[in-house]
């Protein structure tokens, strides 16, 4: 039987991972790996329990004891784990630093200490930074501008080095901003809906005309499972749908999907070293045979459509911890905001 690991499952993305592999039947055991800070939820894997290919373990991937328990026999690890919030970054670079860099590389080093065949690091495009026009190819420098992207660079850059120095069996993806189920509050898109569900002001960075590329969740986990299949070690793969979209152009199809008043909408100050745009060219992902299935507008509904049907799993997220967050970053700013 094939044994995965899978670090940070209980994520956003990860989860959605962990419910694409076993959702395939097939007779791959999965571990999955999670220290489950307030992004990592128990909840996101509910009912997998049951299926005998599963186990979850709670712990650190910057426990190399730990480790060290789990990784021998592993044919492939999918490394998720990750702090991976820009704002958060901004308020508290150091938990990004130790999770995203100091933990790659213990992962890293128990990897090859154990002979894992395959490592898949899972990046994301802000660590090429922003460009106004074009996209950008796998090859091109890393420039990134946030503590966020700057510490998922540096996760990068160890995994490539392991790759050059020790012969380490690496790849890196590199997705565009992803949306869906179980995505934490804090998120662009899941904030402005929970906002708009429970008649809250949406707070708008600057002028709203920030873009991005956005991936269904879902996509982007066939398209990482299959370079973790097919991909040639060493290489890194940019995964991006092509779909690129202004922020307010979102939060302008998220009123109308909740029927929210406009007037909810706030353009609130910029953050600090905002990129003004991303942009990836996926030929090596295409090359490879994937090809998006969910288009922006059809996963956008279904995402908003999961949120009013999921108040029971949100809910209980948006209290505590991300109230003292959300106070944080957006007390004064929605106040002195103006309407857009």
């Amino acid at each position: 039987m094939k044994n995965i690991v899978v670090t940070g499952g209980a994520g956003f993305i990860g989860s959605n991972f962990v419910r694409m592999l076993l959702g395939r039947r097939s007779a791959a055991m999965v571990t999955v790996l999670d220290r489950l800070t307030y992004a990592g939820n128990l909840a996101n894997l509910a009912g997998l329990d049951r299926d005998r290919r599963f186990r979850f373990v709670k712990g650190d991937i910057c426990n190399a004891k730990l480790l060290a328990e789990i990784l021998p026999g592993t044919d492939i690890i999918y490394n998720f784990a990750a702090e991976t919030h820009v704002d958060r970054s901004i308020l508290e670079a150091g938990s990004f630093v130790r999770t995203d860099v100091v933990g790659t590389y213990t992962l890293l080093q128990k990897t090859l200490e154990y002979g894992v065949p395959r490592f898949v690091q899972v990046s994301t495009d802000e660590v090429y930074g922003s460009v106004l026009t074009g996209s950008f190819r796998e090859t091109d420098p890393i420039r990134p501008n946030s503590p966020y992207s700057a510490s998922k660079a540096g996760a990068d850059m160890l995994v490539r080095a392991f790759h050059r120095t020790y012969g380490l069996p690496t790849l890196i993806t590199r997705s565009s901003n992803n949306y869906g189920p179980y995505q934490h509050p804090e998120k662009f898109i899941p904030l402005f809906t929970t906002n708009a569900i429970e008649g809250m002001p949406l707070p708008l960075y600057g002028d709203g005309k920030n873009v991005r590329d956005w991936i269904y969740v879902e996509d982007n986990c066939r398209a990482i499972e299959l370079v973790g299949r097919k991909g040639k070690t060493g290489e890194v793969y940019n995964i991006g749908a092509g779909d690129e979209k202004t922020n307010i152009y979102i939060a302008r199809k998220i009123v109308e999907l909740t029927g929210v008043d406009p007037s909810l909408l706030t353009l609130v100050s910029d953050r600090p070293g905002h990129d003004r745009r991303y942009s990836v060219s996926t030929r090596k992902i295409k090359a490879l045979g994937w090809r998006k299935k969910t288009g922006f507008d059809e996963g956008l509904k279904k995402t908003v459509r999961w949120y009013k049907q999921n108040e029971d799993w949100w809910k209980p997220v948006r209290e505590g911890s991300f109230k003292r967050y959300y106070r944080k970053m957006y007390s004064g700013k929605i106040e002195g905001g103006r309407k857009v």
